[in-house]
């Protein structure tokens, strides 16, 4: 239940700030917050990451509403008891839902953290696209660990076999 509460306040937040720049903002407004390197820029977005696939809003729909299932079945089915991937599965699920909200109500998903990284203008973002990212770096962090354990488990496993059956080599 954690997990989905989390989601809910991704949601929350991320549709929150987008309000806010939707209602205070005009589009292409850009406030400096920290100079050359954060802006808080007004922009709308008909596609995905980086501009693509700019208008293909029911592709969108169907592959979110998928997204959505497929996240919801691995939080109750494969991720219980194991926190890190029910925290990764819960950003994405708060990430996927939250610019689902704008592509149904608003026709477009509405960006505005506007970043420079080392004087690269990195494309303008919300708080649904940091969740993503945030839940994907977590998965990828859970399946590194988890690959780790298991090759762990795995190699204690074929040296007590060994063991218990006296002679190297031999396996029962």
């Amino acid at each position: 239940m954690f997990y989905y509460l989390l989601a809910l306040v991704v949601i929350g937040l991320d549709q929150l700030t987008k309000w806010l720049v939707v209602k205070r903002m005009t589009e292409g407004e850009s406030i400096k917050i920290i100079d050359n390197f954060l802006y808080l820029t007004s922009h709308r977005n008909q596609g995905a990451a980086w501009g693509i696939l700019q208008g293909q809003m029911w592709f969108f729909y169907i592959i979110t509403v998928v997204v959505i299932v497929g996240i919801v079945y691995y939080m109750q089915v494969h991720a219980k008891g194991h926190s890190l991937f029910s925290l990764s599965l819960a950003f994405m699920l708060g990430g996927a839902i939250g610019n689902f909200i704008d592509r149904v109500f608003r026709k477009e998903v509405v960006d505005f953290l506007n970043t420079y990284i080392f004087s690269y203008d990195f494309p303008i973002f919300n708080i649904a696209d940091a969740a993503l990212t945030i839940g994907v770096a977590l998965l990828l962090i859970y399946m590194y660990l988890d690959e780790r354990k298991a090759k762990k488990e795995n190699k204690n496993g074929s040296n007590s076999a060994q063991h218990t059956a006296g002679r190297p080599g031999r396996t029962n």
